[in-house]
């Protein structure tokens, strides 16, 4: 083994110098904070040289709710105020955990630019939030999705593979390359003059060593080592055994295509962007799904008013029943009456039940917003959801004007900045392909240095008169070799260019073509996103307007209907009217009632909306995206009110 004590010394002075790899990603949340899904990388002694080869551990999925769900749980009643359906929200929304990955797989990107290797891209599509019941459609309601909708973005998520065009970048990961072959070889002679025997016998030991390291700069560079251990029945050699060693260094330099730290780096800054792209996706995705919960809230607040108020009409339907029954019974009334008032209890039941059903729809939508198992836990699918807090509406609204808005909405709105980025993204990449378009031209340089170690031969020469006259300069081991080596007494050195000039170069013509109409079609949707911006700051100003004006009428409506019922309560208390007449004001209060509720939960999605469209969703509900990020909301849960029981 003393033949191969060069190698090996040549390799592990290689291994030494080559830069530790870790296999851990430290990604960041968009406010700073740990990834929650850490990435665990090997221990022991031999980590720092194993762990490239190593899989990271990636933890499993956690599908356990968080404790504020439970602790709000009370005598089979789920209280909910609306802080405590966004914290339950950004703790156990699905749709919120799945873009929790995003930036993992961003920074994981990263670490693939950095080597040199094709971006695969980011998801940036966000899942719309549900929407609410509604009378006559149980069938998908509160579904965003279908299941074959959702498994089909499920399976795309994370494998986007951008095509690469413009100029090659290098493999910046520096590479370790050996061979090593151990050959015995006989050779039938058909002249003993060279080798002094027909049958010609060599023992060959080679070792080739290579350490190859691209740069952004378009450089290569390689270090390598050769070493070739011969031994052999050869009577002419002066020495046997011998060891020839060679350590060369080459350089190709990119002058033209591919030259340049811009050019070559691009790939990262893509990478990185598209990290702060995953952030913004993430932003938007906590932005719909807490104006989604926010509406769920509401609505569910005004369906338990429209089932107070059709119960109150239930009751002014069965008093009419019974009024007219006892008039028939008298023989005041015509029995016709009865079957008319039986039909309108029949009517207001219908009412009612869709309304009651409406709630158990609209509960089973925010439960399964609100948890990560949606209502699998039967503690959870039984239970009532009773809201604490009421819509309400303020005497005055806040007058800003409309180019301020406007201006915040384009600064704060997270759909602004992605198109931005992408805009920025595809600068970018135009730069690789105007590299593309020049020749190729590298600069090529090599530098040996060889050496040759050995032991005088011990065999006969071929003839008595030509003794075997070996140089004593080579006359020696290891050490003679590597003195010769790093002495540089038997040097090659060499330098050239390559040069490739495609006469037509139609691919690269058509790449940076493609890629400046893609930039001017990416600019162009960059100003109308802005556009519908605008637009959907002004009708979100107009529609909290029209709200507010809504509820002002069914308000005044309801106050007016009031007045009606009392004037014809105090007319029938002095004879002038009937029980028929008052049952039927009292109807017509219930439904200016019910306009009322209507109205007033209108205002509320307006507001959502509003503050949606400008970008105040997240400052407006004192949501923290680090907290969002990590799926703990630091903000206790809002009190339970005591319930006693019967």
């Amino acid at each position: 083994m003393h033949r191969f004590q060069p190698l090996v010394a040549v390799v592990c002075s290689v291994v030494l110098l080559a830069p530790p790899v870790s296999a851990q990603l430290s990604p960041q949340t968009p406010g700073g904070a740990s990834n929650p899904p850490r990435l665990e990388t090997a221990t022991g002694p031999f980590a720092r040289w194993t762990s490239p080869y190593r899989q990271p551990h990636i933890a499993p999925i956690d599908l356990s709710n968080s404790n504020r769900l439970e602790s709000l749980l009370r005598a089979g009643k789920l209280y909910l105020s609306m802080q405590d359906v966004i914290a339950l929200a950004l703790e156990n929304n699905l749709d919120i955990a799945l873009q929790r990955y995003g930036p993992q797989i961003a920074d994981a990107n990263i670490l693939r630019a950095k080597a040199g290797g094709f971006l695969r891209g980011v998801n940036a599509s966000v899942t719309a939030g549900p929407t609410s019941a509604t009378q006559g459609s149980a069938a998908q309601t509160g579904i965003n999705q279908s299941a074959a909708q959702q498994a089909a973005s499920v399976q795309t998520t994370g494998n986007i593979l951008v095509s690469q065009t413009g100029s090659a970048i290098p493999s910046l990961d520096p590479s370790l390359q050996g061979f090593m072959r151990w050959q015995h070889q006989t050779t039938p002679q058909s002249s003993a003059f060279i080798t002094g025997t027909n049958a010609f016998v060599q023992r060959t030991d080679i070792g080739n060593f290579q350490y190859t390291q691209g740069f952004l700069t378009g450089s290569t560079i390689t270090f390598g080592y050769s070493g070739t251990a011969l031994s052999s029945n050869n009577r002419s050699a002066d020495f046997n055994p011998s060891t020839l060693g060679s350590a060369s260094f080459n350089l190709t330099q990119h002058l033209l295509q591919g030259f340049g730290i811009a050019v070559n780096s691009r790939q990262i800054h893509i990478a990185k962007n598209q990290r702060e792209l995953s952030d913004l996706v993430f932003k938007q995705q906590v932005i719909e799904t807490v104006a989604a919960v926010m509406n769920l809230y509401w609505d569910l607040v005004a369906f338990n008013e429209d089932v107070r108020v059709k119960k109150e009409a239930m009751a002014t339907s069965e008093r009419l029943y019974n009024d007219n029954k006892k008039q028939v019974e008298v023989g005041t009334l015509a029995p016709i009456e009865i079957v008319r008032a039986e039909a309108e209890v029949a009517s207001r039941q219908q009412d009612l039940t869709i309304s009651e059903t409406q709630v158990l729809q609209q509960e089973t939508i925010l439960k399964n917003a609100l948890s990560k198992n949606g209502v699998a836990s039967p503690s959870l699918a039984e239970a009532s959801i009773v809201p604490t807090d009421h819509m309400q509406i303020p005497p005055t609204e806040p007058i800003q004007p409309l180019q301020d808005l406007v201006a915040n909405a384009l600064h704060a709105r997270p759909e602004l900045s992605q198109n931005r980025i992408q805009v920025e993204d595809q600068k970018i990449s135009i730069k690789g392909s105007k590299s593309a378009l020049l020749p190729t031209l590298d600069l090529v340089a090599s530098v040996a240095n060889n050496g040759l170690a050995g032991q005088p031969s011990n065999l006969p020469p071929v003839y008595p008169t030509s003794p075997h006259t070996g140089n004593p300069f080579f006359i020696g081991g290891t050490s003679t070799l590597l003195s010769q080596l790093f002495s540089r007494n038997f040097p090659d050195y060499g330098i050239g260019f390559n040069l490739n000039i495609p006469l037509r170069n139609r691919s690269a013509q058509a790449d940076i073509t493609t890629d400046e109409l893609t930039l001017r079609q990416q600019e162009i949707a960059l100003q109308r996103l802005e556009n519908q911006v605008r637009v959907e700051v002004q009708n979100a100003v107009i529609g909290v307007q029209q709200a507010r004006a809504r509820y002002q009428a069914a308000q005044k409506a309801r106050v007016l209907q009031e007045q009606t019922v009392d004037a014809e309560q105090k007319k029938y208390e002095l004879g002038a009217s009937t029980i028929y007449n008052v049952i039927l004001t009292e109807r017509d209060l219930a439904q200016a009632q019910s306009n009322e509720v209507a109205a007033l939960s209108a205002y509320s999605r307006a507001r959502v909306e509003f503050d949606r469209a400008t970008g105040q969703t997240l400052d407006r509900n004192n949501i923290a995206l680090d907290e969002a990020f990590r799926g703990s909301v630091s903000r206790p849960p809002s009190p339970v009110p005591v319930v006693t029981q019967p």
